[in-house]
């Protein structure tokens, strides 16, 4: 059985691929040295929960989209005269959003959906700000994919 690694290979390379993103990483985001700012932005994903059932497995992946949020000294008007936060927090936020989206969308019809890996539901992204010590943003999301349970053997008279 090779589920697992299947879904984090597939991941790591749609991910590296993207020429938004500095660096991917897998695992305890608390092993990651979020203040050595030449690492964003930054993709990072968390293997979840299994849930085993007699036929298949669901597989939830948390994912999080993270940049670097820059302030200028100077407050600058935006397109209607008001003075807009002195930050790239909606840039951040927009390029974010647009790496997250076209994961979820590969991940829909690409090489896994191909191999039978099928998303259950419709992930949500939640935004976030200061999430962590540095000053970052960007979206956080669960992915849960559901595909046959390869572990089960025809020679297992329980199954």
């Amino acid at each position: 059985m090779t589920t697992v690694y299947d879904i984090i290979r597939e991941i790591k390379s749609f991910l590296r691929e993207n020429p938004i993103v500095n660096t991917v990483t897998f695992g305890d985001i608390t092993q990651i040295d979020l203040n050595k700012t030449t690492i964003f932005p930054l993709s990072h994903f968390i293997l979840g929960n299994i849930a085993v059932t007699d036929h298949t497995l669901r597989i939830t992946i948390s994912m999080l989209f993270i940049d670097i949020v820059d302030y200028s000294k100077e407050h600058n008007p935006n397109d209607f005269g008001d003075r807009e936060d002195s930050s790239n927090l909606v840039d951040v936020y927009n390029t974010q959003l647009a790496i997250a989206a076209q994961l979820i969308s590969n991940l829909r019809k690409g090489d896994l959906f191909r191999q039978g890996y099928q998303l259950v539901g419709e992930p949500v992204l939640v935004p976030f700000k200061d999430r962590f010590e540095s000053d970052l943003a960007g979206w956080s999301t669960d992915v849960v994919f559901e595909v046959k349970n390869d572990s089960l053997t025809t020679n297992d008279p329980t199954c």
